[in-house]
């Protein structure tokens, strides 16, 4: 199934360049062999991650179809760099270093199909969670009203075991289509991809995931549906803080303690280091305050794991992935 293209700057197959570079100003500017598809040079991933922070990737590409995605690692391939992927940025902390070699946003691969035959949803993996959660609902078709305030990709979702409402991507994913690092695909069920508690055997692997597909249950109301996604929407509204740039939740809940009750019994909530903050709504949360840089959200993770453990001897173990360096930071 080819992925369909989104509106604005296209990176699509053609045959206008072939490895054209162009210079602009302290950047490069490459466009693949067959493509417009251009990848940049030092482009800042600030803008691309949910917190706001983050230095710049070595180089930037941001392909609209597979076939782009393809070209886009067969070039990484070619000139031995390493590969990062990034969807929606919302669960990602980013050094103020920046990354090396070629980071591959996802966010741009756009197609969702609902089958009514089956019950079946598949989607790329560029789609939001919550439109499908709101696009299912109105449809009538049951599955997805807890993942109405999971603020990332499909492509994340699927790497992560992303869940709320004790639900998760693992009990309703069919399969997940997967690009090599050769550039050929493969399709995974949930067995193979080996999933647990918000992880998976994806997370840290060099394999992409392009599409999904997911089970739900058609033929409901849509009235009944959209109202119970509205309810856990405004759940989240009422406990999570939405009013600062955020990751979600910083820290996997060690079973059977949540990790925001453990830090708040801490003593942490509205705790700072520069611009970052433990949340004073839900102390799971580390908001940017204004002006706050990936040293500062790192330092603070740092500090809080180390307070529970002194308290509770409770090593939180985060939920945030951390690209970049980060050793030297506190």
């Amino acid at each position: 199934m080819k992925i369909s293209q989104a509106d604005g700057n296209v990176c699509t197959v053609s045959t206008t360049h072939k490895h054209k570079t162009v210079n602009s100003g302290e950047s490069k500017i490459i466009y693949l062999e067959g493509t417009d598809c251009a990848i940049k040079s030092q482009a800042s991933l600030s803008a691309y991650t949910s917190y706001r922070v983050g230095g710049a990737a070595e180089w930037y590409v941001a392909p609209r179809n597979l076939e782009a995605l393809q070209a886009s690692l067969e070039y990484a391939k070619e000139h031995e760099l390493s590969v990062t992927t990034l969807g929606a940025g919302s669960n990602l902390l980013v050094s103020d270093r920046g990354i090396a070699g070629l980071v591959i946003s996802t966010r741009h691969l756009r197609h969702s199909y609902f089958d009514p035959q089956t019950g079946q949803l598949t989607v790329a993996a560029g789609e939001s969670i919550p439109s499908l959660a709101w696009e299912a609902a109105q449809l009538g078709w049951e599955g997805l009203e807890w993942a109405v305030g999971i603020p990332g990709t499909v492509g994340g979702a699927v790497v992560m075991n992303a869940g709320a409402h004790n639900s998760c991507i693992a009990d309703m994913l069919v399969s997940a289509q997967l690009l090599l690092p050769d550039g050929t695909l493969t399709t995974l069920t949930p067995a193979e991809i080996g999933y647990s508690y918000r992880t998976s055997s994806l997370q840290g692997s060099d394999r992409i995931v392009t599409q999904a597909t997911f089970q739900l249950q058609p033929g409901a109301d849509p009235a009944q549906v959209l109202a119970a996604t509205k309810q856990h929407k405004q759940h989240r509204l009422t406990t999570q803080p939405y009013n600062f740039p955020s990751c979600g939740s910083v820290f996997r809940n060690p079973k059977p303690y949540a990790a925001g009750w453990l830090i708040e019994q801490t003593g942490l909530k509205g705790y700072q280091i520069g611009g970052a903050q433990v949340a004073q709504l839900h102390a799971n949360f580390i908001v940017n305050r204004g002006g706050a840089k990936a040293s500062d959200i790192f330092c603070l993770i740092r500090h809080i794991q180390h307070q529970v453990q002194e308290n509770w001897s409770i090593l939180l173990e985060p939920e945030v992935k951390m690209l970049g360096e980060f050793q030297a930071a506190c």
